[in-house]
């Protein structure tokens, strides 16, 4: 088995195990629905002011929950995932048969990027028949270029993250820890207009608010033209070769924490 087949092989198998393991469908793919249903049901008749005009606050919050279970996906699970079979041996093992290191990479990266578009179609469907938020036809190429390049941007973020986790046990604490005050001060949970300068400027330096902006330009029933939000995208692809670059010097097989 060689070339596609093997990759795509490698990706049906890591999508098969990621759809048995319960505890990561329902913090990456039925979390973000949640969380989606409480702030709309909260804040949905609400305004909120987005580049000097006011939006309805459900049409803020489809696009930036989208944000967050793409980096659920493409980060968070993946770090998760990885660090667990690296310290269980499991990598090491799969690392000893014929199967080549890009193809195990690339099949969970993969993964990560396919869950990260289900939770795109979900998130879209249930803001447009739920709340009325609909995604332009000119916009959607823009859309979906955002999930694209924020999904494999994270994902070579989330390898390079998990060189840094050392313990199956300080994985969660240490995600939690760095992507949940990320989450409030790059408008995702809380809109910009309520966040401190500081903090936003802050938020900035990372990828998950840039994320959040290109999906929110795509959704913004202001925007004109295609809706292709380049400053952001260039920073998440920046991102994403910082990442690739770490992980390339520092991604381990071997366990770490013994």
């Amino acid at each position: 088995m060689t070339g596609l087949r093997l990759y795509a092989h490698q990706t049906r198998f890591d999508l098969l195990t990621f759809s048995r393991n319960r505890p990561a469908l329902f913090f990456t793919v039925l979390l973000p629905v949640i969380f989606l249903v409480i702030f709309a049901t909260v804040f949905g008749h609400d305004t909120v002011d987005v580049g000097g005009h006011k939006i309805e606050q459900t049409a803020y919050y489809v696009p930036s929950l989208m944000a967050l279970a793409i980096t659920s996906a493409a980060l968070q699970s993946l770090v998760f995932a990885v660090v667990s079979q690296r310290e269980r041996g499991i990598l090491k093992r799969r690392r000893a048969t014929p199967v080549p290191a890009a193809a195990l990479i690339a099949g969970r990266s993969l993964t990560a990027v396919t869950v990260s578009f289900a939770n795109f179609v979900v998130l879209a469907l249930i803001g447009w028949v739920a709340y009325g938020v609909d995604l332009p036809g000119r916009t959607l190429p823009a859309t979906l270029v955002a999930v694209a390049v924020g999904a494999a941007s994270l994902c070579c973020v989330g390898y390079a993250f998990s060189t840094f986790v050392r313990t199956e046990e300080s994985a969660t604490p240490i995600l939690q820890a760095t992507i949940l005050p990320l989450y409030f001060i790059s408008g995702i949970f809380v809109p910009d207009d309520t966040v401190p300068g500081w903090l936003s400027s802050v938020a900035d330096v990372f990828p998950i608010r840039h994320l959040g902006k290109a999906l929110q330009q795509a959704y913004d029933p202001a925007t004109t033209g295609a809706g292709f939000a380049w400053g952001h995208l260039g920073i998440l692809a920046a991102w994403g070769a910082a990442g690739l670059v770490v992980a390339a010097r520092r991604f381990k097989w071997t366990p770490q924490g013994r």
